[in-house]
């Protein structure tokens, strides 16, 4: 039996409210039909646009078995290409960001223009037509500061995506912000232990002891378990739209993104080991109150995301093989915060890089035990883990639909 037919025979048959057969987790041919079914074909978050701020500025990042550059034009818009030379494929953009007039390849120097165009190309001969050999053109959009992109000749209409989240972004100004650290931390382990493990916090008291100070760890601080009937956040979203912040609880009914404002513990506000700001200049200058909480952006497959009312974290996975993905956190402050006077990188970052470091082990040991021959799908706890079996049925209904519309067949990696 080929891997498509085996693949949609074992979603259709899974035990709800239990995890995954072992072969979801380890397996290098289910990876291989997860980046094509999905990643390959889904909107992805990848930055944002303040990390471009001029022309000339790009990023490149590697999905998967494609290299992509995202860049800034001369017009202002962001744009992004399949970072491979339409000479001999090179990479034109062989750096992790920079900043140039032109994309130059370093191979045999073709010259692409910043909407891609190609420029220049020497001794080609005479019946040579630039113009049939540029860039090829990625779809990108950006929406309240964040930059995605889809690899599919025929994206999906990402207007739904836009309309949902883009008012609860806007108050934020992330369009403005400035990058004040990044870090990229390997997790061996697949890209779904790593978003299992983010979709509860069950494991939270045991694991976090940083976090735990200013997250609450009641299953209704994801949204998705009763946070309409918990009168706490119901009092706060309430505040915080009188003061024009969206942060009702919204999801898109393919369950693929949600966006809500969530409280933090007690009078916290901020992830900080005090709960007081981590940074003296307010994020954005149209938040006009204090105590906002969280607004937690969540777009599977490749990013959660919390803004805060002094700074926002956005966290971005990639896959990289099977057991293999990479987690990039980003925090952003506002433009004009200076370092070492409006705050200091070890309380801006202390709490999420701990906690990035004890979530990794966790899914490395949890990748370690799945390997056992003895593994086999367990329960989920109904009282504080809706958010990972919602993660779970989202990725079993994307995958069937997709594997039952596919009209050929994937044979088996050798």
């Amino acid at each position: 039996m080929d891997i498509h037919s085996t693949v949609l025979r074992q979603l259709k048959n899974r035990r709800e409210g239990y995890s995954l057969e072992q072969p979801f987790y380890i397996d290098k041919d289910y990876f291989k039909l997860d980046m094509e079914m999905i990643w390959y074909r889904d909107w992805l978050f990848m930055g944002h646009d303040c990390e471009i701020p001029k022309a000339g500025n790009y990023f490149t990042v590697q999905v998967g078995d494609y290299p992509v550059v995202v860049v800034r034009g001369r017009d202002g818009l962001i744009r992004a290409f399949h970072n491979t030379c339409r000479h001999r494929g090179h990479r034109v953009c062989t750096q992790e960001r920079g900043a140039s007039a032109k994309l130059v390849c370093p191979y045999h120097q073709w010259t692409y223009d910043l909407d891609g165009s190609l420029v220049f190309a020497r001794q080609m001969g005479e019946d040579f037509d630039k113009s049939q050999h540029g860039m090829k053109p990625v779809a990108c959009e950006s929406v309240g500061g964040y930059i995605f992109i889809c690899l599919a000749d025929q994206p999906m209409d990402f207007a739904p995506v836009r309309a949902t989240i883009e008012p609860f972004m806007l108050p934020h100004r992330l369009k403005e912000a400035k990058i004040a650290h990044r870090n990229t931390i390997i997790e061996k382990g697949n890209w779904k232990l790593v978003w299992e493990n983010n979709r509860e916090c069950y494991h939270c008291a045991g694991n976090h002891p940083e976090l735990c100070r200013t997250y609450p760890e009641a299953p209704s601080a994801t949204g998705v378990q009763g946070a309409g009937d918990d009168p706490v956040i119901t009092e706060h979203w309430q505040r915080c739209e009188a003061a024009n912040l969206p942060s009702t609880f919204t999801m898109d009914q393919s369950g693929q993104f949600r966006v809500a404002r969530m409280p933090l513990v007690q009078d916290a506000e901020s992830y900080t080991m005090d709960g007081k700001p981590a940074v003296k200049r307010k994020l954005s200058d149209d938040v006009t109150i204090s105590h906002i909480g969280t607004m937690l952006l969540f777009h599977y497959p490749t990013t959660w995301n919390h803004m805060l009312g002094d700074h926002a974290i956005s966290f971005r996975v990639l896959p990289i093989s099977a057991e293999e993905t990479a987690v990039t956190t980003t925090w952003l402050v506002h433009k004009d915060a200076v370092e070492g006077v409006d705050y200091n990188l070890h309380d801006l970052t202390h709490v999420w890089d701990m906690t990035n470091d004890q979530d990794r082990a966790i899914v490395e040991e949890n990748a370690f035990g799945i390997r056992s021959p003895a593994y086999e799908p367990g329960p989920y706890s109904p009282d504080h883990e809706g958010g990972v079996m919602q993660f779970v049925e989202w990725y079993a209904n994307f995958m069937t639909d997709r594997l039952q519309g596919e009209k050929a067949p994937l044979s088996v990696v050798a």
